[in-house]
């Protein structure tokens, strides 16, 4: 295969001082381009241009740092002193596939390379790569397959394993990071996954959701509990999430996990629980005939749209005399979750329209739920928690999320100024 190279004098026929960058690296990439062509070379893939600048790229920045540590050019005569020892050959997994380069070595032994380090054998970007393509639900298997075909690159599945548990630092800084004094509204809810412990079996992540006072989205940490999800487990969450610095929160938004109202109010007294309307509406469904869904969904939509709450039980007793006969259980149901049901409906329209559901965290359940299903099972509970934290720490990578959010809750956070005024203000002191 033909070599491709740049001479000085093509370089200097290029004066950088004259040149902005933009149009140098046109005439440079048009030279590089046009002469790799016209030698047959290809330009990505093994052997291709771009493999091959990246290894003239990588040991020119290598023979730089040693002539920075040795204090002389090659071949520069010195009196005495260090000089340089060669080179070894090394090869490194870089965006475009395995290089091999020369690192320079130095007679003393003390040169340590930055650009590659001793023993590193993959470039920043790679790493990179694998943490991308683990966040967004490939297991271990796919990512190394990934790499064989297109960067043809064998990285085996305990190397991906050692790149990913990279992230196991910064998650454990992120969980127990400085939250907010006061929190507007708190979405908590979980997700479960399967652990191998002893057998598989099923267990809860606990994942709690603030908005903050100005209006975006904040994750404030993750949690693995044990067997089913309990409110007792949930106590021990909110307090945690107290002691890390909320000392209010004006809402949390749940489903109708019995105990986990008294759970609430044992950490934040004046804090308001409502019970997600659409996880009351799943609930009733399981008590009833498939063909009666849609009769009971209409049926039901008046009570939960009341402009207040003695409209509200107005239009439930009527619910009550068409469908109680039939399906007792969906009153019972509906009459045990009245108290936690209610609340929403004494606020403005903005404030109902964005607390009546859990809507806000199922998108990230959604992420975590599609990252779970592709491992099957996890060996360990931290093998879990470093899967759900890679899904939501890419949630959002462009920012264009955390607008829309942002206009979405705009109007709902200008009426909790309104409704909580003191305690709302609390957060920007």
């Amino acid at each position: 295969m033909t070599d491709v190279t740049v001479s000085a004098e093509a370089v200097e026929e290029v004066e950088p001082t004259e040149l902005k960058p933009d149009a140098l690296d046109d005439q440079l990439i048009s030279q590089l381009v046009d002469r790799a062509k016209a030698g047959g070379v290809r330009l990505t893939g093994e052997g291709g241009l771009l493999q091959q600048l990246t290894k003239r790229i990588l040991e020119s920045a290598l023979e730089g740092e040693i002539t920075d540590h040795l204090g002389h050019e090659k071949h520069e005569k010195t009196a005495g002193g260090n000089v340089r020892n060669g080179t070894r050959a090394k090869t490194v997994l870089t965006d475009v596939g395995p290089v091999e380069i020369d690192v320079p070595r130095d007679r003393a032994g003390s040169f340590e390379p930055q650009i590659v380090k001793k023993r590193q054998r993959r470039l920043t970007g790679v790493d990179e790569m694998v943490l991308s393509l683990s966040a967004r639900g490939l297991t271990h298997g796919e990512i190394s397959a990934h790499l064989r075909e297109v960067y043809g690159a064998d990285v085996s599945k305990t190397t991906i394993s050692t790149i990913t548990d990279k992230v196991i630092d910064g998650m454990h800084d992120w969980q127990n990071r400085p939250l907010d004094s006061v929190y507007p509204v708190l979405f908590i809810d979980c997700v479960h996954v399967k652990l191998r412990d002893g057998q598989v079996a099923n267990r809860p992540i606990y994942v709690a959701l603030a908005v903050t006072v100005e209006g975006t989205r904040e994750i404030l940490g993750l949690w693995a509990g044990d067997g089913g999800e309990g409110a007792k487990y949930w106590l021990q969450v909110l307090t945690e999430i107290k002691n890390r610095g909320t000392q209010d929160v004006c809402m949390v938004v749940c489903d109708g996990l019995k105990g986990l109202p008294d759970a609430i109010e044992t950490v934040w007294p004046q804090a308001i629980t409502q019970t997600c309307v659409v996880h009351l509406l799943r609930a009733s469904f399981r008590y009833a005939a498939r063909q009666d869904w849609d009769k009971i969904s209409k049926a039901l939509k008046p009570v939960y749209t009341a402009p207040t709450q003695d409209v509200a039980e107005e239009r439930f007793l009527k619910f009550c005399e068409t469908w109680g006969k039939k399906y007792p259980a969906i009153v019972k149901l509906w009459e045990n979750a009245w108290a936690e049901f209610v609340p929403f409906l004494q606020f403005d329209t903005e404030i109902r329209r964005v607390v009546c559901t859990t809507n806000a965290i199922e998108s990230v359940n959604a992420r975590i739920r599609k990252a779970v299903r592709a491992r099957g099972h996890f060996p360990n509970e931290q093998a879990a928690l470093k899967c759900v934290y890679m899904a939501i720490m890419s949630l959002d990578l462009t920012g264009q999320g955390r607008k829309r959010w942002s206009l979405r809750w705009k109007a709902a956070l200008n009426a909790f100024e309104i409704t909580f005024d003191e305690r709302h203000s609390a957060a920007r002191l």
